[in-house]
């Protein structure tokens, strides 16, 4: 599974049918994030909105 499938910022665009990130990045973060070869992306928020309520418990 792609990180990105699991990422609070990956949204359905009801208009185009597809989806698409909306992370806060400019042109310059964007090169950077394709330019390198990493692992994990710098923009990735975890989208399971009970992941602190599980560690409080």
């Amino acid at each position: 599974m792609d990180q990105c499938e699991e990422c609070s910022y990956f949204v359905y665009d009801e208009e185009y049918e597809e989806y698409y990130c909306e992370a806060d990045m400019d042109e310059d973060d964007y090169g950077r994030l394709i330019s390198q070869e990493r692992a994990s992306c710098p923009f990735f928020r975890d989208g399971d909105e009970y992941k602190v309520v599980r560690h409080q418990m």
